[in-house]
Parts: C-alpha cells; sequence; structure tokens
C-alpha cells in the first residue's frame, strides 16, 4: 500500500478534542498523524491533520494567519476563560456596544498577552491544563502575539457580543475576552469559537469527519505542495542528486525558503543562504 503523505482539513466539531480527531483520521488511514493548531474541546473549525512525512512541516505553517469566530460574554467569570469553567463570579457589569468598541484598538498589533492557566501550555515539561485541573499552581508568562484585526461583528443579546479575529499564531482567543472585559473594569467569558481559516486551510476546504470516514480520507488529502506560498526551485540530474545526498549548491536565488522539486517530484522545503541552497525538510 502506497504511504499517504499529505493534509487533511478536518472541520473538527464541538465536544471533541483534537487529539481525538487525529486518533480517528490515524486509524481511518492507517498512517502517522498530527495535527496544526490545538483547538479547545469546545471549539470547531478548522484543525489541519498531517498524514506521514507532512508532519515534518508543520513548522513552515505555524506562524500563518488565523481568523477566527468567536463569542463573549461580559459580565461572567471563569476559572478557564470560558463557558465549561467552574463559574467563579457573575452580574457583573455588562459594557454597551459602544464601550466595547472603542477599546478594541488597544489591543491589535503586536500585544503582550498572558495564556489561560488551563491551556496547553508547557510547564517543565507537563501540560497547563493538567497542573490546573490537580489544583496545583500554574505559573505563565505572557508572550507577544500578533492579531491583525479585531470587528465585533454584532450583540448577541444583553451580555454577548460577536467577534472576528485575524492574529497570528499563538493568540489565546479566552485571553482577548478576558484582557478587554478588564479594560472595560468588568470580566469575560468566550461561550463559543470558530476556526475559519488557518493559513491555507479554510473552511471552504475542510471536511467533517463523518464524510472523511464514509467516502474514505485519501478522497480528501490535500497534496503537500498546494499548502504552501512559497517559490518554487525546480532541479535535475546532478543537482538533484546532490541534494538528496544533503549537500548544498549555488544559487543566485534570494535569501528564503522555497518548495524544491528534484527530477519533477515535489522533495520538500529548502533554504537558500549566503548563495547556497539546501534542503531543509524532505518529504521523500
Amino acid at each position: 500500500m502506497e504511504k499517504l503523505c499529505g493534509f487533511i482539513n478536518v472541520n473538527k466539531p464541538s465536544g471533541m478534542s483534537s487529539a481525538a480527531v487525529v486518533s480517528k483520521i490515524k486509524r481511518l488511514t492507517g498512517t502517522p498523524c498530527g495535527h496544526m493548531g490545538t483547538l479547545d474541546p469546545m471549539a470547531k473549525g478548522v484543525l489541519p491533520v498531517a498524514l506521514g512525512n507532512a508532519c515534518r512541516l508543520f513548522n513552515y505553517l505555524l506562524e500563518k494567519e488565523k481568523v477566527y469566530r468567536a463569542a463573549f460574554r461580559f459580565g461572567v467569570e471563569t476559572d478557564t476563560l470560558d463557558s465549561e469553567g467552574v463559574v467563579i463570579r457573575e452580574g457583573l457589569r455588562v459594557p454597551s456596544i459602544e464601550e466595547v468598541q472603542s477599546v478594541l484598538g488597544e489591543f491589535t498589533g503586536k500585544i503582550m498577552q498572558m495564556p489561560p492557566a488551563y491551556s496547553a501550555k508547557s510547564i517543565g515539561g507537563v501540560r497547563a491544563y493538567k497542573l490546573a485541573r490537580q489544583g496545583k499552581e500554574v505559573v505563565l508568562t505572557p508572550k507577544e502575539v500578533l492579531v491583525e484585526e479585531i470587528c465585533l461583528e454584532r450583540q448577541i443579546n444583553s451580555d454577548s457580543f460577536e467577534f472576528v479575529i485575524r492574529c497570528g499564531g499563538g493568540t489565546y482567543i479566552r485571553s482577548l475576552a478576558r484582557d478587554i472585559a478588564a479594560r472595560l473594569g468588568t470580566v469575560g467569558i468566550m461561550t463559543s469559537l470558530i476556526r475559519e481559516k488557518s493559513g491555507y486551510f479554510t473552511l471552504e476546504n475542510s471536511v467533517t469527519l463523518e464524510t472523511a470516514m464514509a467516502e474514505g480520507a485519501e478522497k480528501f488529502l490535500i497534496p503537500a505542495e498546494h499548502v504552501f506560498e512559497m517559490e518554487t526551485m525546480y532541479f535535475t540530474g546532478e543537482n538533484a542528486k546532490k541534494i538528496r545526498c544533503g549537500l548544498s549548491i549555488a544559487s543566485e536565488k534570494e535569501s528564503g525558503l522555497y518548495k524544491i522539486y528534484l527530477d519533477d517530484i515535489f522533495y520538500g522545503i529548502a533554504e537558500v543562504s549566503e548563495g547556497q541552497i539546501r534542503a531543509k525538510s524532505k518529504i521523500c
């Protein structure tokens, strides 16, 4: 059986962990898998799953733009910063739509953000959420994230608002709910989250688990070379042989990353540096 290599863009349902999605795709295809960018169980939407050697390419995708549609509820606080946590406080002030709109600009650009205690951040090799569930102290530090845009779409009801957020990798949407509320002198949580885009992967090119299981995951396999928006370079003959052997060859291209094909077959990602090109990650 030919080894599968590429990506399946799963439209993750709410109520399922990202790890559970990967496990189902692995059983379905009989191929080692991994996912890019954890979605909380309550969240749904785009979850790219890499199959086989495509897992080697995830590092080149992590910083791609993400787009989320989220609902924030103000006046309520929970230990997880979302609606699935234990309520700590409720009945606090709910800001007006004008007040919310007026502070959003303060949360765009490069900002410092404190990750939630209930998150997949690693602390001494242990996930933060595991420590939090055990009642242990979770010591986290703020990190810089990029929020390109926050659009207030509508007021859902008396205390909840819907937002569309464009951001870089590593941004916690729950933390935005907490921080926007704090800026307005109150508390807030995230009540729903849909990831609509993660780089190349969108809701439009995603597939549900049910469909993938019914029709076969291979039908929805996205070739790895389709995912990367990089300039392409082609090598044949002796140059292709040198690159396969891990050697570098002279190149007049600008420094940076490139998709490379060897003898018309996609080989992986290469880097040009100081006038030399060398393969960095190969998939075949």
